[in-house]
């Protein structure tokens, strides 16, 4: 851009969106080539992840009786008082591949 003079037509010509090309050239400006390498997009700790007590009860459950993931459900709200949905419960067994009984 700066040996055309023109952001526009320089962005034009590579086919970079203009936002592109100012977020790129703020980040140049601020840290240098380091600033513009990829940075990791999503977060090391994800907030929606199940707690890992309910995932160990919910594989217990799973090994020990070879419940389904509804009953599962059921069971964790009625004696526990825990909500996660069959969906949810689905999920951790696939996860830890016990989705489907022996």
């Amino acid at each position: 851009a700066e040996k055309i003079g023109n952001a526009c037509k320089a962005c034009r010509y590579f086919g970079v969106g203009r936002s592109s090309f100012y977020r790129w050239r703020d980040a140049y400006q601020k840290h240098g080539e380091a600033g513009l390498k990829n940075a990791k997009s999503i977060p090391k700790n994800p907030a929606n992840q199940t707690p890992a007590e309910i995932v160990d009860k919910v594989l217990y459950l799973r090994r020990k009786y070879h419940l389904g993931p509804i009953r599962i459900v059921w069971y964790l709200a009625r004696y526990h008082g825990i909500k996660i949905s069959d969906a949810g419960v689905y999920r951790i067994l696939k996860r830890n591949g016990l989705n489907r009984l022996p």
